[in-house]
């Protein structure tokens, strides 16, 4: 039972990521950094991806050469390129498969709370609402997109299956 679970929360995670994934690919070079910030707010997305997927979070730091300009309400430094923020992308994906086909009773039912004890969560529940975070900026994206560009990129029903 428990590897049909893992599975399925896997495959809907993973679709979220991809479509995530599937935006920032789609974002033409002059749309990246107009005035509706679409780079940054993939970052937001990813850095909050990376953040929530951290079994510790008091100790979380992102990869070089992101910093913690989330943590502190301003914008980074510069401007991240698509092939930057697609590189953090596979990372957390990578880190969030693994965790999740990591996942036993025990571990589900570990806590998830930030340096402030603001949040405090299972870490099955800190999975569930890193999901939604990404799917709702994955849907701002496209809807950017659409805005912009008249397209976005299709449904992902499960990892690895675009919609038909």
């Amino acid at each position: 039972m428990k590897n049909e679970i893992n599975l399925s929360l896997w495959n809907q995670f993973g679709a979220s990521i991809e479509m995530l994934e599937n935006a920032i690919k789609v974002c033409p070079d002059e749309h990246w950094n107009s005035e509706k910030r679409f780079w940054y707010n993939a970052f937001h997305c990813l850095f909050f991806l990376d953040y929530y997927l951290c079994t510790t979070p008091k100790t979380f730091s992102p990869t070089p050469p992101f910093t913690t300009s989330e943590f502190e309400d301003k914008m980074p430094e510069r401007v991240y390129s698509k092939v930057e923020l697609l590189a953090y992308l596979a990372h957390s994906q990578k880190k969030a498969k693994s965790l999740i086909f990591a996942l036993n009773e025990e571990k589900l039912n570990e806590r998830w709370i930030n340096s402030s004890g603001s949040m405090d969560y299972s870490i099955f529940e800190i999975i569930l609402y890193n999901m939604r975070h990404v799917q709702h900026h994955a849907a701002q994206l496209n809807m950017i997109l659409r805005q912009e560009i008249g397209n976005a990129p299709e449904w992902v029903y499960r990892e690895g299956e675009l919609k038909q």
